[in-house]
Order: C-alpha cells, then structure tokens, then sequence
C-alpha cells in the first residue's frame, strides 16, 4: 500500500483526510509529520492559500520521499476586502490564539449591518510528489457573519460563522455535518480523486 504524508501535526486533519480516503475507496496509508519527527515546520511565505499549500507540500515531499499533501485555509471577509484571508490563524498577532483572532474581528465588522456580513471559508489543499510533480485543488463554503459566538464545536472562527441555506454556526453542527459541508472536507475530497490517480 502505498504511503501518503499529510503536512501537519494536527491529529484532527489527518483523522478527516484518512476518513475522506476511506469513504472514497483510495488505498493508501495516511501518516502525518509525527512520523517524521526530523521534519520541522514549513514557513508560510506565500501571499495565497495556494502558494502556501505547496510550499508546505514540495518541503514535505522532498524531505520524506514520498507524496506529500498541504492545505492552507481561512475565513475571507467581504467588508474587510477578503482578510484575514491567509492570516486568519494569526489575525491578532499570535498564531492560533482563537478567542482574540475573534474578538479582533468582531470588533473590526461590529458596523458592518447585518445584510453585509457575506464570508466565506475557503481551503486549497495540494499534492507534490518527490519528483516535483504537483497538484491543487480548493473548496469553499459561503456564509455570513454573526454578532455573537454561538456552539462549542470546531475551532476557529466557527463560532461565528453561518452557512447559507443554515441556521446554526459551524460551532453548533456536528463533525459529519461540518464536513459535508467544509471548505476542508470539498477540497479533501476533490484531492482524493487526484490521489487515487496519481498515487494509489
């Protein structure tokens, strides 16, 4: 069976991807970078979602000697022109701080009237092989945002944010339900197709 390296130590991505294989019919092995402790972290110089993925893709890729797949992803904000964008997880300055990420931006749409607090989470994940052969795809759901944090699950900005077509926060919905719907879970699932081309 042929082995695949998801570029992350967060054990919840690589729990969805290798459901997303499995759901999917691909055969291969999913591990993330706990298996390569040598590896470090990959800076995230890229100015999109895309330049990022495969930053962290190639760099994985060439250090494991294997197929290696990245995502980066975030929340883009119409009335703040599509930010945080690629800084969504350092939004206040500190990386993955979630309550002050969301405290700084509600605090930056607070006059922002109900009716224009369209945004959207979008995700670009990508597959780069040892040989610098590359692949990207990308998933987005659209919504708007709250005024208030609502529901205890997810992370992120979940707490405030509302698919179209829902009346819950991604907070408020199941893991199965966020998937279906996630920015993540559609462009995991387009990338399943792409592995079980490219590698399986």
């Amino acid at each position: 069976m042929s082995k695949v390296v998801l570029a992350t130590r967060n054990a919840g991505k690589i729990v969805e991807l290798r459901r997303i294989l499995a759901d999917a019919d691909v055969p291969v092995e999913l591990v993330g970078l706990e298996a390569f402790p040598q590896i470090g972290d990959v800076a995230e110089t890229g100015l999109t979602f895309a330049e990022n993925a495969l930053l962290k893709a190639h760099a994985v890729a060439s250090a494991s000697g294997l197929p290696a797949v990245a995502d980066d992803s975030g929340l883009c904000v119409e009335a703040l022109n599509g930010m945080p964008g690629i800084f969504s997880a350092r939004w206040s300055g500190r990386h993955g701080d979630d309550d002050a990420n969301l405290d700084l931006l509600l605090a930056q749409i607070g006059d922002v009237p109900d009716g224009r607090r369209q945004a959207h989470f979008a995700c670009t994940a990508a597959l780069a092989l040892p040989t610098g052969e590359e692949h990207v795809v990308e998933g987005a759901v659209h919504g708007f945002l709250i005024r208030e944090r609502r529901g205890t699950g997810g992370f992120g900005y979940d707490p405030i944010f509302v698919p179209d077509g829902e009346t819950r926060t991604t907070a408020e919905m199941t893991a199965e339900e966020k998937d279906a719907i996630s920015h993540r879970g559609k462009a995991f699932r387009a990338l399943a197709a792409v592995i079980a081309r490219v590698v399986s």
